[in-house]
């Protein structure tokens, strides 16, 4: 039995035993309504609109739950469609902002700079947070193949690092904004929070910040 046969039998289950739990309250309504009825004040009874208007207040509850039930059912459905979909992503690389794990490798960075700036430096910071290195690139939104180097050109030890790119119209700093970059995909996982893709060197990020797909570059 697969994923989805097993999804669909827990969706089963769940929908009777939540009709059995309508069908239970509506038959107390039905008992507390008649009771109501019995020992209603002679002299005063009850108008029979009052009864309508409860009656049509918990058929409109009663639809609402309905209502809600199934489109959790859908979500779920839908949850194991997204997860198979995502399945074919594992292996390729995306594109996001994030820690960038390095090994050694140009790294492909999209900076995004401003639109008006005519000089972009990029900003390396260790997982300590401290600048490790400042170099300028091109002031593009193409695709920049990044050697990783310290302020003395001698490569970054692997680890995580953070990159951020100052866009400057002159000495003027118009922006900052974090360096998306691109990083194979080893897992993909569902939870409440929505799928999570876990990247190479163990960085996790939303499966909605994904910006770009592609196909790894390197075996």
């Amino acid at each position: 039995m697969d994923i989805t046969q097993i999804t669909a039998a827990s969706q089963s289950g769940k929908t009777v035993a939540s009709s059995s739990a309508l069908s239970s309250d509506f038959e107390t309504f039905l008992k507390m309504l008649t009771t109501q009825m019995q020992n209603q004040d002679p002299l005063n009874p009850i108008e029979a609109s009052d009864y309508a208007v409860q009656l049509a207040t918990f058929s409109n509850v009663e639809q609402s739950v309905r209502t809600n039930q199934l489109l959790e059912a859908m979500q779920q459905q839908f949850g194991v469609l997204s997860m198979s979909q995502l399945a074919g992503w594992v292996g390729q690389e995306a594109r996001a902002a994030g820690p960038v794990h390095l090994v050694g490798q140009p790294i492909t960075l999209s900076a995004n700079p401003a639109a008006t700036a005519d000089r972009v430096m990029l900003v390396i910071r260790d997982s300590a947070g401290t600048i490790v290195s400042r170099e300028e690139m091109p002031v593009s939104a193409d695709a920049y193949e990044w050697i990783p180097l310290d302020a003395t050109g001698a490569p970054l030890p692997q680890g995580l690092y953070t990159i951020t790119a100052e866009s400057y119209y002159g000495d003027s700093l118009l922006m900052t904004n974090d360096v998306e970059h691109y990083a194979r995909i080893l897992e993909a996982r569902g939870g409440l929070n929505g799928t999570r893709l876990v990247l190479s060197g163990g960085v996790e990020i939303a499966a909605t910040d994904i910006t770009a797909l592609r196909v790894p570059t390197t075996p």
